[in-house]
């Protein structure tokens, strides 16, 4: 009788390719607007990495005369903190399940890690959900929707003549600045723009003043949402909430993102999966499951160094929200 036989690296290999850390994680950066938006670090030789920002600026001066005086100037740096937080998910499968050679366990697995860790990043960085406390400092506890919101870059759509002028112009008064205008106040330039699904719909339907489509669609492929050459983005994983904004505008190198640790797997067979109250959800080998972990350590940070436009960090802010 044999009580301590379990799943094998070479058992699982059917399960886990090699090559799926290098995978899982290409799908995940493909297809999460953030991570392709924001500026990635090279990765992090420790939990937390030090970045010094500029903390003020220097001057010139003018001399005066032939023999005028030179003036000294003063720059200085300031820390800023990228700290590695740790996500993961379980994945529980039937043995039954993995014993029926005709089902791509891998091929129904995948997608739904990738969107698991998505869902998981995106919130956290866009409304502060589930935040990991060591990216509260130099992020934001709430996130970018509400970093905007302190910084007052949250203009309505309600505000303004048509959707044309709430993103890229002003009011007809002009005394209500446009999502990009907000951002571009404070000395940035909009690179790109994550907007919920709902909101293609509207810009879909934009006219011009002969009626003709904002946005011309190709029929030979897929349209490419652009504007005013950056990248327009529309998750449909629903992590964009159309209640806190329907569309983020920013600057996005100036959000950084850095690896800790890539995906790293492990098959468990003897083991059981309790929730928070520590009531056993499974029990792996009572059940006869196995389940696959994964695991990935990642950090961002938003160090929103100081600028010349706009040297006061308590309303600098590289991004902005679209309200309804």
């Amino acid at each position: 009788m044999v009580f301590n036989a379990n799943i094998t690296r070479a058992d699982a290999a059917a399960l886990i390719p090699e090559e799926v850390s290098d995978v899982l994680l290409g799908d995940i950066v493909g297809s999460n607007p953030l991570l392709q938006l924001a500026r990635r670090l090279p990765d992090m030789p420790r939990n937390q990495t030090r970045m010094p920002v500029l903390g003020s600026l220097a001057t010139a001066y003018f001399v005066q005369g032939d023999t005028g005086l030179k003036r000294t100037t003063e720059i200085s740096w300031e820390n800023r903190f990228i700290d590695a937080a740790e996500i993961a998910a379980i994945v529980p499968v039937p043995e039954n399940v993995l014993a029926d050679a005709d089902y791509d366990i891998w091929g129904q697995i995948r997608p739904e890690l990738v969107t698991a860790f998505n869902v998981a990043l995106t919130e956290a960085v866009l409304y502060g959900t589930n935040i990991p406390a060591t990216w509260t400092t130099n992020l934001g506890s709430a996130g970018l929707v509400a970093g905007a919101i302190a910084a007052v870059h949250n203009p309505s759509i309600a505000a303004f003549p048509d959707i044309y002028d709430a993103i890229l112009a002003e009011s007809a008064a002009g005394n209500n600045d446009g999502l990009w205008a907000v951002v571009e106040d404070d000395g940035y330039n909009v690179t790109g723009n994550v907007a919920t699904i709902q909101m293609r719909t509207r810009l879909r339907g934009m006219r011009d003043l002969n009626g003709q489509p904002i946005f011309q669609a190709s029929v030979q492929g897929p349209a490419q949402y652009e504007l005013e050459g950056t990248p327009l983005f529309f998750p449909n994983d629903g992590t964009m909430d159309p209640t806190q904004a329907l569309m983020i505008s920013g600057q996005w190198d100036q959000l950084v993102w850095a690896l800790r640790s890539d995906m790293t797997f492990k098959m468990l067979d003897q083991a059981v999966i309790q929730d928070s109250a520590g009531n056993i959800i499974f029990n792996l080998p009572q059940q006869d499951m196995v389940a696959l972990r994964a695991v990935m350590r990642i950090g961002f940070a938003l160090p929103n160094p100081i600028n010349r436009v706009n040297p006061d960090a308590a309303t600098r802010y590289p991004f902005g929200i679209l309200t309804a």
